[in-house]
């Protein structure tokens, strides 16, 4: 009785330890989005905390501000909006005050006058009326979609939980033989499905009952049939069933999965429930989100083509300075390639982002110009210029210029930069950097920068082109760059384990299909001749025929990521979901396991997560 009494407090101490370092932990990562806005109120501009927001606020928006509401913009400047945590789309999104017609308004991607609550404004100001505030915005609209989700019971009928505003907890219970039973509860009486190892426990215990009352009624039928006293084989058979319990069990079963739970604290992984360490272990397919989780959601420039035929690789991910531009092998670094260099100078004095503290000030684009140019030492280049004219980007001239003059030749005219998609800026160019050397730009030398656009866009990279020179229209080029947000360190070789250990990876997101494949193919999950989905795919599909052999889905909204996730549900897989985007909740609600990224997750992932990577490391699932 002693020992029982020592395991059971051992056992609520570590229970209460486990229980309160994550707690600890979710506030400390809570505090990292401060929900704090600017609002024009009786014509004062205040600091509100965003709670306070009600429709017809106006709200002023600036470049690194999360936007607090769901906002009708009515006045923009240059505003590009990063939207990836909501709809997986790792390119940002132009903003315009314009009406839009109401055939163009369904999908969320193409409602270009509405700045959505959560979303990242990564360059330019806007001004805007609130329409949306908590449930009543997109965000709203996936806890809505969290409180609505469907839950399979093993007896075969369809247990539907709705949370209505009164706080009550509303049951639908659907018979396979069509009738509807309705009820009502509290939602703390609400119990989520059960896992793996919860299931094989009352397995057990039926298991172990059945048996020991059958052998206990057969001991008890041979001695009353021996003659013995009936109150004595009575006696007998209730110290055997108090004997064949196994007390014990329950509290070794969490004594061990607490101590998993200390060893994956020790790993910087954050578990709510202790049953999730072991449903962990039993996962066989794991559907993983591509923007913030599989990559690290910062562009970076992975190819520069200088415009004499040179080609270098360019190591390191993220707005940072760590890597390296390789040529040939050999590592280029300052003025040491002068072709090279024209290229990254280029990138860096036209350009009108910052990067502080490893955090981005600006479009992911010129982060990764920036980026670009600190791995060569030569961001100070954005310093040595002073400006003299500006040609801002916008979406229907593609380019950008700027005029700039050394400050040490002040008294010179100056020298205009340009940057932008290739068939803008060669159209303004009259000839091609040749080693330091200006020579005319023909046909030939047009079709060789062709063709290295098409392998970099079959690469799924972005691309952009530089030119340089006394007057615009008669610029020289000097080369290409490919972005694109690649894989994190370290997710390759992870991949590659799980997937020898047995264990299916999808990878679902809301980018395009060529970054999808792109991405997947780096990874290890496609090859050519592999099938992808589209979201629209999906849809036309039912649970049944989405096909478990399928790894890759791309323009997938929340509700197909549910049902991708739901239709492995019901082959029998135990799945896991990653995910770090308001776009990935659901998902990680409805999965075995959710598994929401630490940094860069957003508060609604984190909230449905089951798991959280304080890290964002994707090898700690392994």
């Amino acid at each position: 009785c002693k020992t029982s009494s020592c395991a059971a407090s051992l056992t609520d101490g570590l229970l209460l330890e486990s229980e309160y370092r994550s707690e600890k932990s979710l506030e400390e990562l809570g505090k990292l989005v401060p929900p704090e806005c600017h609002c024009v109120r009786e014509g004062n501009l205040e600091h509100l905390l965003a709670r306070e927001l009600v429709p017809g606020d106006t709200v002023c928006l600036s470049v690194g501000e999360r936007v607090p509401a769901d906002l009708r913009l009515f006045e923009s400047t240059d505003l590009s909006v990063d939207e990836s945590s909501l709809t997986g789309e790792t390119t940002p999104c132009s903003k315009y005050t314009y009406h839009q017609l109401p055939s163009t308004n369904g999908d969320m991607a193409s409602r270009s006058n509405i700045a959505f609550m959560g979303t990242l404004v990564r360059c330019g100001k806007a001004k805007g009326i609130v329409i949306g505030t908590g449930e009543n915005s997109e965000f709203g609209e996936v806890f809505k979609m969290m409180q609505a989700e469907e839950v399979r019971s093993p007896a075969g009928h369809l247990d539907v939980h709705l949370k209505i505003n009164d706080n009550k907890l509303y049951h639908f219970t659907v018979y396979p033989n069509s009738k509807i039973y309705f009820s009502f509860s509290d939602p703390c009486n609400y119990h989520a499905p059960k896992t793996p190892l919860q299931k094989s426990m009352d397995l057990l215990g039926k298991q172990l009952s059945l048996y020991s009352f059958g052998i206990i009624g057969v001991i008890m039928l041979v001695g009353w049939l021996q003659g013995k006293r009936i109150l004595d084989m009575f006696t007998i058979g209730v110290s055997l069933a108090v004997a064949a319990i196994p007390e014990g069990l329950p509290i070794v079963v969490t004594v061990t999965l607490a101590l998993g739970v200390m060893r994956m604290v020790q790993k910087r992984a954050i578990v709510k429930k202790l049953p999730i360490v072991e449903t962990l272990g039993c996962c066989n397919v794991i559907c993983s989100d591509k923007t913030g989780t599989l990559t690290k959601n910062e562009m970076t420039v992975t190819q520069l083509f200088t415009s004499d035929g040179l080609h270098a690789e360019v190591t390191g991910v993220g707005y940072n300075g760590a890597g390296e531009v390789l040529l040939d092998g050999e590592v280029v670094h300052g003025f040491s390639c002068p072709s090279v260099s024209k290229v990254v100078e280029v990138g860096c004095v036209c350009n009108d982002s910052v990067i502080r503290n490893h955090a981005l000030l600006g479009r992911p684009t010129e982060g990764a110009l920036i980026a670009l140019a600190m791995k060569m030492g030569l961001e100070s280049l954005q310093q040595e210029y002073v400006r003299l004219e500006e040609h801002p980007f916008t979406s229907e001239q593609k380019w950008m210029a700027v005029r700039c003059v050394h400050r040490t030749l002040q008294d010179k005219p100056g020298v205009y930069f340009m940057k932008g998609a290739y068939e803008q800026v060669i159209r303004l160019c009259s000839s091609y950097n040749s080693r330091g050397s200006t020579l005319s730009l023909n046909h030939q030398q047009r079709e060789l920068y062709q063709q290295q656009i098409s392998y970099m866009g079959s690469a799924g990279l972005r691309v952009l082109a530089f030119a340089s020179g006394a007057e615009m229209g008669n610029l020289t080029f000097l080369g290409l760059v490919g972005i694109i947000d690649p894989p994190r360190s370290g997710v390759k070789e992870a991949v590659g384990t799980l997937i020898s250990s047995g264990v299916a990876i999808k990878m679902i997101t809301g980018d395009s299909q060529e970054t999808a494949v792109s991405i997947a193919s780096r990874l290890g999950l496609y090859s050519k001749g592999c099938q992808c989905l589209s979201g629209d795919e999906v849809d036309r599909l039912d649970l049944q025929q989405l096909s478990n052999i399928i790894a890759v889905f791309y323009r997938a909204s929340p509700r197909h990521k549910l049902k991708i996730v739901k239709s492995l549900q019901n082959i029998g897989a135990v799945v896991a979901m990653t995910g770090d985007g308001v776009n990935d909740a659901v998902a990680l609600k409805a999965a075995d396991i959710g598994v929401a990224m630490g940094q860069t997750g957003t508060d609604v992932c984190k909230e449905a997560a089951d798991m959280i990577l304080v890290d964002d490391d994707f090898q700690t699932i392994m």
